[in-house]
């Protein structure tokens, strides 16, 4: 007798068709049929019937109706995944197949931290440009909350950046390239900015641009502040935008926190300055995310290992 894997494996493969899970993918958007059937251009009771065969043919529920619409089931969920993931690979497939048409050696897609976007990423785009000079390269910059779903989903085939410390782990591996100090920085004119020693004390009157509270860094600051008797800024602004940030610290007293490499340039050109303070927290990794069963395409891996090559370089 067939197995419930084997069973189900058989059924969906002779009768699943890319309608129905587009058709999933957007119920799991708008949380409702009738919004999801009008987007598909369906009629409501066929688009039922579509997931009452979906559920029937994997013999699970996929959504329960709520007063305001459906929600789904962690088996809801976890098919929904699949089927972004499924249709994030057709579109790869396509857009790979389009760039060879146009004479492209491939496509990569690549998320960005800040720790990454100074000179990592940049230095390892000319190395993978020497060898693959027609390779196109589409970058996306944000935060983990916004780049690792979209690696899972197969949107994104590579994040560079510091690594998160416990969140994101399902799915993925986390390579390790190298450690990264994190800087105290203000602008070249900042009271602060020649003097030598510095304790904390000195910086408590001054406000400060702060990581996001999602990030590894913010909950390390927050949890330093904690102990200094719950210290809390004058003024803190939130921002990963790092022209923002720089301009703000050139125009006004703020005190901001800097991976090192990111802010060696603007230091040496006297853009900004290193304050004389360490703190005791900070350090740490900075590597790449790739999803673990998925198989990259040859323009990933070559940006991939140029990535290593880089950071062995650099670190």
């Amino acid at each position: 007798m067939a197995t419930g894997h084997a069973r189900i494996l058989d059924r969906v493969a002779t009768r699943l068709k890319l309608k129905q899970l587009r058709l999933l993918v957007a119920v799991g958007k708008h949380g409702n049929i009738q919004y999801a059937a009008r987007e598909l251009n369906v009629s409501q009771p066929s688009a039922t019937k579509m997931i009452q065969d979906l559920e029937l043919d994997f013999e699970v529920q996929l959504f329960e109706r709520t007063n305001r619409g459906v929600v789904p089931t962690p088996y809801g969920e976890a098919l929904i995944r699949h089927g972004k993931l499924i249709f994030a690979q057709i579109s790869s497939a396509a857009q790979e197949l389009d760039d060879l048409h146009e004479g492209s050696s491939g496509r990569v897609v690549i998320g960005t931290l800040l720790a990454a976007s100074s000179s990592l990423l940049p230095l390892a785009i000319e190395q993978v440009l020497q060898d693959r000079p027609r390779l196109a390269i589409k970058v996306v910059e944000g935060t983990n909350e916004v780049l690792m779903p979209e690696l899972r989903s197969g949107e994104i085939d590579l994040v560079a950046g510091r690594l998160p410390t416990y969140r994101y782990r399902d799915e993925l591996t986390q390579e390790r390239l190298f450690d990264e100090r994190i800087l105290v920085v203000a602008g070249p004119h900042h009271p602060l900015a020649d003097h030598k020693g510095l304790e904390f004390d000195d910086l408590k009157k001054f406000s400060w641009i702060l990581p996001p509270v999602e990030t590894t860094l913010r909950r390390q600051l927050d949890q330093f502040f904690l102990k200094l008797d719950q210290y809390h800024p004058p003024f803190a602004l939130e921002s990963v935008s790092y022209l923002t940030n720089r301009s703000l610290l050139r125009s006004r007293e703020y005190i901001g926190l800097m991976p090192a490499h990111v802010a060696a340039q603007d230091i040496a050109a006297g853009l900004l300055v290193r304050l004389d303070l360490t703190l005791p927290f900070g350090t740490g990794p900075v590597g790449v995310s790739y999803r673990q069963n998925g198989k990259m395409s040859p323009a990933a891996e070559a940006m991939l290992e140029a990535l290593r090559k880089v950071a062995a370089r650099i670190a």
